[in-house]
């Protein structure tokens, strides 16, 4: 069997050798036919709640997982988070300030901030998925309103994928976190 020369055999990302036709609508769209989407959950703490709100919580989350009757993915995915923003307003307040126990908690914060800066640890926001696959578009539709119906069921807010999350996801499993560029197929 001879290697044909095809640039995607010499690639260094491996998201080159997938069968992604395109990542439009919240979607990506694969060279069979399907798209791939899902939801991405808002993160809550259920732990500061109390023990029966906490109970209700996990009942529903069961439940709500026992309504689902197809093939699904639960992802957890780590996003950089550039805290510059924060330092500079962080910094703002600390120079409005005249009230030196609140000038002493802004710098206790300015502190960490650079802590984590310096030793060059990774600040992220910690995101959920719930993806699936589906050719039929009606269909597709009609799962991410069950999804996000069923995670409001449960106390959970989702919202369906955006290009952005579903780009990120794919840079996160794929290439180590490093961000590639995508291309649209005419």
């Amino acid at each position: 069997m001879t290697q044909t020369n095809n640039s995607s055999y010499d690639s260094k990302y491996s998201e080159d050798w997938l069968p992604i036709k395109a990542i439009a609508n919240g979607m990506i769209q694969t060279d069979d036919g399907f798209y791939v989407t899902g939801v991405k959950i808002t993160p809550r703490n259920i732990f500061i709640l109390d023990q029966g709100t906490q109970n209700n919580v996990l009942y529903n989350l069961g439940n709500f997982y026992n309504t689902i009757d197809y093939e699904f993915w639960l992802l957890i995915a780590d996003r950089p988070v550039d805290i510059d923003i924060y330092l500079a307003q962080l910094q703002v307040m600390y120079n409005q300030s005249t009230n030196g126990a609140i000038r002493k908690m802004i710098m206790q914060d300015i502190n960490k901030a650079n802590l984590f800066m310096s030793q060059q640890y990774s600040v992220v926001d910690t995101e959920y998925y719930i993806l699936f696959k589906e050719k039929k578009m009606e269909l597709v539709q009609k799962k991410i309103h069950n999804l996000i119906s069923g995670l409001a069921s449960a106390g959970l807010q989702a919202m369906q994928t955006s290009n952005n999350d579903l780009r990120m996801i794919l840079d996160n499993y794929l290439n180590d976190g490093q961000t590639t560029n995508f291309r649209a197929v005419m």
